[in-house]
């Protein structure tokens, strides 16, 4: 396996740690200033990210504008679990030419574009995305007041342990 996929698949293990211990209610609870979005709308926005990357059309070409949001994982942690298994099965069961070249369809901002990627390149960009998402939902968790066994939730691979311990 890709080491690229096997990255995504233990950052995609904090999502199934996170969603094994919370309720319902916590999950969907957003009343943390200054965003006001819930753990849930992060944990369905991540994996819908990746739906789209293993989405792909015939024509090689990922539309990251055009996600499902299914808005009923936001709320439910059994259903968010059945997605993140989907898309884990998904990225254990094929064997993906990471050199491959897709072309993304995105909105940065003015408008929808098309760029030339590699698949390894935007499977790259979808793990650093869940971990910017991972410190957010970090931030919910501690204005929820539900402590979080793992010190590295959030923290991208490449920061400084000392920065970690500084900020603990």
């Amino acid at each position: 396996m890709n080491v690229i996929i096997q990255s995504t698949l233990k950052t995609l293990q904090k999502s199934q740690y996170i969603l094994a211990n919370l309720s319902n209610e916590q999950l969907s609870n957003n009343s943390i200033p200054p965003y006001y979005s819930s753990i849930g709308s992060h944990i369905r926005h991540i994996l819908d990210f990746y739906d789209c990357i293993l989405n792909k059309d015939l024509h090689n070409q990922i539309d990251l504008t055009a996600r499902s949001r299914n808005r009923a994982v936001e709320n439910c942690c059994i259903l968010a679990l059945e997605y993140l298994s989907i898309i884990i099965e998904r990225l254990k069961d094929s064997d993906y030419n990471i050199d491959e070249i897709i072309i993304v369809k995105d909105d940065l901002g003015l408008g929808k574009i098309e760029m030339p990627y590699t698949l390894g390149a935007v499977l790259s960009q979808a793990n650093s995305h869940t971990i910017h998402h991972y410190a957010i939902i970090n931030y919910i968790l501690n204005g929820l007041n539900i402590p979080l066994e793992d010190s590295d939730f959030g923290y991208n691979p490449s920061t400084p342990k000392q920065a970690i311990q500084i900020n603990e």
